[in-house]
């Protein structure tokens, strides 16, 4: 998202430099925007240096940001994702001691409302790129993917044991701290087999601290919202039972207990969340699709660039694109 805003940014800097007070009505090209003693810059020969440096990136931005208000005319279901994004960037540079009105300047913004806007215009893009990619999906891959991704929802309690590691530990000693976690987590399920109860040994084991306290109730789940191993560890088991071994995830080791599955919902009430994962699949796994998609609407909204030069440029540019795709 920066990158792209950079460039546009930049010429605006160029553009204004000698401030914003007066501004040049054209007529013909022939108006001066610019003298010395002995010389006047034209409009046309301003604009004639430009094309050729910016002319493709500002016209594309500008072609973009049309579409994208054209597509989805309203900000107001973006604007509290672009603020909780402007909170966490922010927050982000200024733990590294980072002045935020310098990073927002290094990156071509003049002030929040900017940020705010580039980012909503951002997340817009990408969701009408996903509604393109989605009407290409077809209903044999729709059909494949209810048949092997989607499932019912699932309830479950869970221990997790955490190792204990430090950021200064050695590789040997992160090691250590792993199979120590494990070991805990083995001796609180023969604690389970010898009949403790499970919400005494939730308390005593369980390093999950938003759970420990609630019998390691978590909410309901589905395939895709915890850790592969996770959620096949509660496929295999039956309502009423606990893992035997404890089931390792990039938080620790947990003892899942199954409480209750629902059933798979039918093809119709799945069929939207079967296009969304689709098409997010699609996206991650062909880093040429997003740019390629986007050309396509373009050409859908009869792009015809008129001047030369600046179409040669676009040709270029979407060559480009495509060899580092």
């Amino acid at each position: 998202m920066k990158k792209k805003i950079l460039p546009m940014m930049t010429i605006c800097g160029i553009l204004f430099v000698t401030g914003c007070g007066t501004k040049v009505k054209l007529k013909d090209g022939e108006e001066v925007v610019a003298s010395l003693k002995d010389k006047q810059f034209t409009a046309e020969e301003l604009f004639d240096e430009l094309k050729e440096r910016y002319g493709s990136t500002v016209l594309t931005n500008m072609v973009d940001t049309y579409i994208i208000n054209t597509e989805i005319p309203d900000d107001k279901d973006y604007e509290e994702s672009a603020k909780a994004e402007l909170s966490s960037t922010k927050a982000y540079y200024e733990q590294y001691n980072y002045s935020w009105d310098t990073v927002l300047s290094y990156y071509g913004f003049s002030n929040d409302d900017d940020f705010l806007k580039a980012s909503i215009e951002n997340n817009k893009r990408s969701d009408i790129i996903t509604k393109y990619v989605k009407e290409k999906i077809t209903d044999d891959e729709i059909n494949e993917y209810y048949e092997k991704e989607i499932y019912g929802d699932y309830t479950v309690k869970h221990i997790l044991v955490k190792p204990e590691t430090t950021s200064d530990m050695s590789e040997d000693e992160k090691k250590e701290a792993n199979e120590n976690a494990k070991k805990k987590a083995e001796e609180a399920i023969e604690k389970l087999n010898e009949g403790t109860s499970w919400s005494d040994v939730v308390k005593e084991y369980s390093d999950d601290d938003q759970t420990k306290n609630d019998d390691g109730n978590l909410p309901a789940f589905t395939n895709g919202d915890y850790v592969d191993s996770f959620f096949e560890a509660t496929l295999e088991l039956e309502d009423g039972n606990y893992t035997k071994e404890p089931v390792e995830s990039t938080y620790g080791y947990h003892i899942i207990y199954r409480v209750s599955a629902t059933e798979k919902p039918s093809l119709e009430k799945a069929k939207e969340t079967c296009l969304e994962k689709i098409a997010a699949n699609k996206l991650n796994n062909d880093a040429s699709l997003a740019t390629n998609t986007w050309i396509e609407i373009r050409e859908k909204y009869d792009l015809d660039i008129a001047d030369s030069t600046i179409k040669e440029d676009y040709k270029k540019s979407l060559t480009t694109n495509q060899e580092e795709s």
